[in-house]
């Protein structure tokens, strides 16, 4: 069974910058494609970045230059880098692992952005 911990969530203000952490464990990390979703109160679950086991990514429009997703496979982690963080990116961030997405869930970290 795979399991995702995040971590790296908090209050920041606007034009902040957070890292987001996910550490796996129960896995073949390597092969997974790793992502990041987002929920905000009242909307769906979007996919915000994702990242290949080959260091392939991908990002919705509203982080293309903001955001950076990598991963360390050698650690099991997968990190998202979040700058200028606007009050539009406040939500519960969640970390997802599998062949394809989505796959495990993490239990989710918030994220607020707020002055």
């Amino acid at each position: 069974q795979v399991q995702l911990v995040e971590s790296g969530g908090g209050l920041v203000q606007p034009g902040g910058s957070l890292r987001l952490s996910c550490a796996a464990s129960g896995g073949i990390f390597t092969i997974y494609t790793m992502g990041w979703y987002r929920q905000a109160p009242g909307k769906q679950r979007d996919l915000v970045a994702a990242i290949t086991w080959g260091g392939s990514t991908s990002y919705a429009d509203s982080v293309k230059g903001r955001f950076t997703i990598s991963r360390d496979n050698a650690k099991n982690t997968v990190y998202l880098q979040m700058n200028s963080l606007k009050p539009e990116d406040t939500a519960v961030y969640y970390c997802n692992a599998g062949r394809i997405l989505p796959g495990y869930w993490g239990q989710g970290t918030q994220v607020t952005v707020s002055s």
